[in-house]
């Protein structure tokens, strides 16, 4: 059983908008701090948002805030990242991490 799953990764437009989902199993979920990074091609791996385990609070980096939207459902064990006024330099393979793991990954491409 893979602990972190994500989804919902494609082809957007900028301007576009995809919600990326994290499906979360073997670990207590709701009691961690969850988070998602990106790699853009050819660069390192950076942080992106991160979530509190009750998701009272967040944290973006400044790039993708007042865009990006990190969102958990405790009840599904499901980590969220909705993302809005997508630009060029969005562009990543998106993925999410938790209590030491992290997920295989999503692709997400901005482009006309």
């Amino acid at each position: 059983q893979v602990p972190l799953v994500e989804s919902g990764g494609g082809l957007v437009q900028p301007g576009g908008s995809l919600r990326l989902s994290c499906a979360a199993s073997g670990f207590n979920f709701k009691t961690y701090y969850m988070s998602w990074y990106r790699q853009p091609p050819g660069q390192e791996r950076e942080f992106v948002a991160g979530i509190s385990s009750s998701g009272g609070a967040t944290n973006y980096a400044d790039s993708v805030k007042g865009r990006f939207t990190i969102y958990r459902d405790n009840d599904k064990n499901m980590l969220y990242l909705q993302m809005n006024s997508l630009k060029s330099e969005d562009a990543a393979v998106y993925h999410c991490r938790g209590a030491a793991f992290w997920g295989q990954g999503t692709q997400v491409t901005v482009s006309s």
